[in-house]
């Protein structure tokens, strides 16, 4: 089986996103998403991705819940900037970081992305510096602050190193 479908759950997920965002379930759209789902999952098997190891499990959920209290509050705030126009500054800010695990990086940059207000701009392997672009900058050491303590150091504990 894991010959056939070397990642069994992305392809039940493509085939099941497919069918969901299609809309409706004819005999073609299920056919044309099994073959877009195992032709993507034997794509995924040439890749040879990293396998994912996580430490602990608890921090997933303590991560899960902030980022999801953090995009609200970023939500709030980017509207208020919008509806109620001031002068603001906005700017970059380079975060040196100790996460090297390529999996929480790609968390990372999904949290601070996904975040309104925020850019991943660029990351610098060699060297560990983050870019990140922020809306409303006001304090640099609070945004360095806030990313390693809030979300890296959550990541450090989730992906073991």
């Amino acid at each position: 089986m894991k010959r056939w479908i070397p990642h069994p759950l992305l392809a039940a997920a493509l085939f099941i996103m497919w069918l969901l965002l299609n809309q409706s379930v004819s005999p073609g759209h299920v056919v044309l998403g099994a073959v877009v789902a195992l032709l993507a999952s034997r794509a995924m098997a040439a890749l040879r991705p990293e396998p994912v190891r996580l430490a602990s499990v608890t921090p997933v959920l303590e991560l899960a819940g902030l980022v999801l209290a953090d995009v609200i509050r970023s939500n709030l705030a980017v509207a208020r900037a919008v509806l109620f126009p001031r002068p603001r500054v906005s700017g970059f800010v380079r975060v040196p970081l100790d996460l090297t695990n390529i999996h929480g990086l790609t968390v990372l940059s999904c949290i601070v992305t996904a975040t309104p207000g925020t850019l991943w701009v660029q990351f610098d392997r060699t060297s560990g510096v983050l870019l990140i672009h922020v809306l409303d900058l006001i304090d640099e050491e609070a945004w360095v602050r806030l990313l390693k303590t809030r979300y890296e150091a959550r990541l450090l504990r989730i992906f073991a190193q």
